[in-house]
């Protein structure tokens, strides 16, 4: 369907590359923000709020989630061809469709990350909401806070897991059709979340803590993504092919290797850095050099986020059946 729809060929055109950058940022800004609703939420309910009191992340972080996820949706509707049309999506619910999912899952997550973040503005804070109507919302919702932070975490672990499953649907796409995709997407997403709070927290027990977080989360995708390269090089002669421009240094696949490259040494780089911080001994304070390892480190992971979704956006496209 697709050589007679579009004229794809092995000669004038051989592959077809329909989603570009815009899609790619779109899914890591989307993740970020997921990963980001789920480490806020720990850091609320960690030792019963404790952890959260007087840090400038419990405040920031929650407002930063809406933020980041209006501007990876702004991608996506530059992304969109026909933009006015883009309502469609909200006339039906699609139970088969991924898509359909996430689209509604958005609509939902908008709120509730709203919601959740004026209910944790402390009282002393207020004032900057200018509008009695918003003091007074904030003040409600501030007595349902450990509720609306289950719901922040549910939500940030759905738009996690979601884009994920929504690349693993297209079964003409193998390098995507693997049921590893969406948690390595999820686990990315919250070690992009984590990696943020650190850059963000201002207290040394908070930056530390997200570290000893994230050092577990970057150990998780250190397996995953070798086992997802490993499921589909021992599976069908397609899926196998589709893993090639990552291990092909060639001309046509250059970037493909260099992204792994990157990432084997992304990593592993970052691991460390937050392994020595968290055996250092600190004092009261965070020195500017472990200030300095500590950003490093977390930009680090980042990149690694986003180094993922650009190269299996566009590798992925590569990819057929046949």
């Amino acid at each position: 369907m697709e050589l007679t729809i579009t004229g794809v060929n092995a000669v004038t055109t051989p592959h077809l590359h329909v989603w570009d950058w815009r899609v790619s940022l779109y899914l890591f800004l989307g993740g970020l923000s997921a990963g980001l609703a789920i480490m806020t939420s720990i850091l609320h309910v960690r030792k019963g709020g404790a952890l959260a009191e007087g840090d400038r992340a419990a405040i920031s972080a929650p407002l930063y989630v809406p933020l980041i996820l209006s501007v990876g949706m702004l991608f996506i509707f530059l992304d969109l061809e026909r933009k006015l049309n883009v309502f469609w999506f909200y006339l039906t619910i699609q139970p088969l469709s991924p898509m359909s999912w996430g689209s509604w899952g958005l609509i939902v997550f908008y709120p509730v990350s709203i919601m959740y973040a004026l209910a944790t503005l402390p009282e002393s804070k207020r004032h900057y909401l200018r509008f009695p109507v918003l003091v007074n919302l904030a003040e409600r919702l501030g007595r349902f806070r450990l509720q609306l932070a289950a719901a922040n975490f549910a939500m940030g672990i759905f738009i996690g897991v979601y884009t994920g499953v929504l690349l693993s649907s297209f079964v003409a796409r193998p390098l995507w059709n693997s049921a590893i995709l969406p948690v390595l997407f999820l686990t990315s997403a919250m070690s992009a979340g984590a990696a943020f709070m650190i850059m963000i927290a201002g207290k040394k027990k908070v930056k530390l803590f997200f570290t000893k977080v994230d050092i577990w989360l970057i150990l998780a995708e250190m397996v995953i993504l070798p086992l997802f390269f490993y499921g589909q090089y021992t599976s069908s002669g397609a899926h196998r092919e589709s893993i090639m421009p990552f291990f092909t240094f060639s001309h046509g696949y250059f970037w493909y290797g260099l992204g792994m490259i990157l990432l084997l040494v992304i990593f592993p780089v970052a691991l460390v850095l937050k392994y020595l911080e968290v055996k250092e001994e600190h004092g009261e304070e965070l020195s500017a050099d472990a200030l300095l390892k500590m950003n490093l480190s977390a930009i680090m992971v980042l990149v690694g986020g986003l180094i993922i979704r650009l190269s299996f956006v566009y590798a992925g496209q590569l990819s057929h059946l046949s």
